[in-house]
């Protein structure tokens, strides 16, 4: 009877932390390159705060810590600035955006992006010449790394719909990918497709605010 009790409190909390996108989930499959012990830390903790399955996304990723003030994404290489790294949690959120456009490389296909970006409010995916958060490709990061760890701690907590990770609920937003990462075939020509992703600049400057436009 108390066996069954403890086993029907510990399944209790599980689904509870799981609904609450808090649930600690696979750490995907990556190396970091460069840093200090404490920046390299960072990358891992950011990735293992997400309830989102990295591990899903097929490929190695290369984590490259820099003094390149630039972080962004392309197929296969992460690239983060370590003074970013350096702010501890604040960089969380920065970082699952960017692990997110591996998802989004290795995971979408233009049918399903096209979708996605109707449905979180961007111009067009891609959408070069726009603002970065009317971008669809940069709503879809940062709403997956929000979706996944909604924490009032998060850089990414949205304000507002208009917010780059306000377009969708967390809990929607998770629904929906349930059904998107399983049915969506891997892209076989995403080398080949113009694909480089920054980090929002507005948290950039709320992280460097003496700093010129990176």
């Amino acid at each position: 009877m108390i066996s069954r009790l403890w086993t029907t409190l510990l399944a209790a909390c599980v689904t509870a932390a799981l609904l609450a996108g808090q649930a600690v989930a696979a750490g995907g499959d990556y190396v970091v390159y460069g840093g200090t012990p404490n920046e390299r830390a960072q990358v891992s903790a950011a990735l293992d705060a997400s309830a989102f399955d990295w591990d899903i996304v097929p490929a190695r990723i290369a984590i490259r810590i820099t003094s390149d003030p630039e972080t962004y994404a392309v197929p296969g290489e992460i690239c983060i600035d370590g003074r970013l790294l350096d702010t501890g949690r604040f960089a969380w959120a920065i970082v699952q955006h960017e692990y997110a456009h591996q998802v989004d490389f290795f995971l979408l296909n233009d049918t399903i992006r096209a979708r996605l970006n109707t449905l979180l409010g961007g111009v067009d995916w891609y959408g070069f010449g726009s603002p970065h958060h009317l971008r669809g490709v940069e709503r879809f990061a940062s709403t997956l790394a929000w979706a996944y760890w909604p924490s009032t701690q998060s850089a990414l907590r949205p304000e507002a719909k208009t917010d780059e990770a306000g377009g969708m609920h967390p809990a929607r937003f998770r629904a929906l990918m349930a059904t998107l990462v399983d049915t969506a075939p891997v892209p076989t020509d995403f080398f080949r497709r113009a694909a480089f992703s920054f980090a929002p600049q507005r948290l950039r400057t709320l992280a460097f605010p003496g700093a010129s436009q990176f």
